[in-house]
């Protein structure tokens, strides 16, 4: 079997994966509510769900200050693209039946609104993301994967109670600035993405990352990657490019498995 050339990996350094998307905002709306039904089923086939806790966004292509979100107390396991929520910034839901999530509203529109960039975002209470987060510290560079984080993402090291102030939400959002991922100490994880698929890949991802360094640092004593080989391994795996692939085959088999998502 042929290998892929060195200019394949160049072009998908280079590329923007928003070259991808289709084109018109119909069909820009459809493919994003389309990914983020199929990444909260993905989520809770992985078993990210924890009661009515967690939530994705996506921009809305034309309502720039709106942003479609799974209702509050609907299993990830069953979301359909028909029950998604249109929300603005002021916290009111304009299109959708269903309740918001306080905390939802109160996290991502602050993330929305202080980074144009970011399209989508993701949270929820996965068991090694929140074991993880307890240790207030940031991931390290033990394995491939983890550089796709390598330098690009914070740790949060505050918490004070379930997120529901505003003022709450807009720290968050400083501290993760213009990076793809926040470690929320005693919470959980918090990714974000040019691309619906990139955030839903980095939280995934930044889970399982978090899993092997637990696993690691459990056994022993982990090496760490060194510095140059770190960047040179993000510039590959951590791209938004990168993010928007890997999260390909995870929607061609879900929605394979399970097509009324899309209902």
């Amino acid at each position: 079997m042929s290998q892929p050339s060195n200019s394949i990996v160049m072009n998908m350094q280079d590329s923007n994966p928003l070259d991808l998307m289709p084109e018109g905002v119909a069909a820009i709306r459809q493919d994003r509510k389309n990914k983020l039904a199929a990444a909260l089923r993905l989520f809770g086939k992985m078993g990210f769900d924890e009661g009515v806790a967690g939530h994705i966004t996506v921009r809305d292509p034309e309502k720039l200050d709106h942003f479609w979100v799974n209702p509050m107390g609907r299993s990830f396991k069953q979301m359909r693209v028909s029950e998604l929520l249109l929300v603005n910034h002021h916290g009111e839901v304009v299109e959708g039946e269903g309740l918001l999530n306080g905390a939802a509203f109160t996290i991502h529109s602050r993330i929305h609104m202080a980074n144009p960039a970011v399209t989508a975002a993701a949270h929820s209470h996965s068991v090694y993301g929140k074991a993880f987060s307890a240790l207030g510290k940031t991931l390290d560079p033990i394995t491939q994967d983890s550089c796709a984080f390598y330098d690009d993402h914070v740790l949060f090291d505050e918490f004070t109670g379930v997120v529901l102030d505003n003022s709450e939400g807009e720290r968050i959002a400083a501290a993760l600035g213009d990076k793809k991922a926040a470690i929320l100490q005693n919470h959980g994880l918090l990714t974000v993405g040019e691309t619906i698929d990139a955030a839903a890949w980095w939280y995934i991802t930044m889970e399982r990352s978090c899993q092997a360094q637990l696993a690691a640092d459990a056994a022993g004593t982990p090496r760490l990657i060194d510095d140059a080989v770190a960047r040179q391994t993000y510039d590959t795996v951590g791209t938004p490019l990168a993010g928007w692939f890997s999260f390909q085959p995870l929607y061609d088999v879900i929605t394979r498995e399970q097509p009324e998502l899309l209902t």
